[in-house]
């Protein structure tokens, strides 16, 4: 069994003898060996066939040659082409990396300026708490002074009262 190859170029024979006219039918596919068929009687010369295959080999060796040299020039731009766009797409990973180590260092922040703001409220609470205690200290010891000032008037008026109160040898006139 064999396969269909690809279809050949415009000007080229595409079976056995075509242009010899050969008057036996063209075998299917379906043919044992592609040898079958061929005229056998046909001489060929080994010049000619050399001349034919220079031929050939002239006729198609400079475009195959264009050809390679255009593939080769397309391989090494298309190279330069996919280097560089590979450098974009790193450059992009890289910067959608820092994108977010950016985010999770504003999330850091946004949750360490939330701990500054409690600790900024317990501070103001912590002094307004101070500020009354030092009022109140204050109101305290002014009213142990005031307490402590009374006891020593009080003192000093049961120490009169009681100065008073002593009996004095009376004077006698005489």
């Amino acid at each position: 069994m064999s396969v269909p190859g690809p279809s050949p170029p415009d000007g080229v024979l595409s079976g056995p003898l075509d242009c010899l006219g050969a008057a036996e039918p063209t075998l299917g596919l379906s043919d044992t060996s592609p040898d079958e068929g061929l005229v056998e009687d046909l001489m060929v010369d080994d010049k000619a066939v050399e001349q034919l295959a220079e031929g050939l080999l002239s006729h198609y060796l400079p475009d195959l040659q264009r050809s390679k040299q255009a593939l080769q020039e397309l391989t090494t731009s298309l190279d330069f082409v996919l280097l560089d766009t590979l450098e974009q797409e790193i450059s992009k990973f890289k910067e959608c990396h820092s994108m977010l180590d950016i985010n999770a260092l504003f999330t850091e922040a946004k949750h360490y300026h939330g701990k500054l703001v409690n600790i900024r409220k317990e501070m103001l609470m912590l002094h307004e708490k101070t500020s009354k205690l030092k009022k109140r200290a204050l109101k305290l010891q002014q009213k142990r002074q005031k307490e402590e000032l009374e006891r020593e008037q009080q003192q000093e008026k049961e120490f009169e009262r009681e100065k008073q109160l002593t009996a004095k040898p009376a004077k006698w006139i005489t």
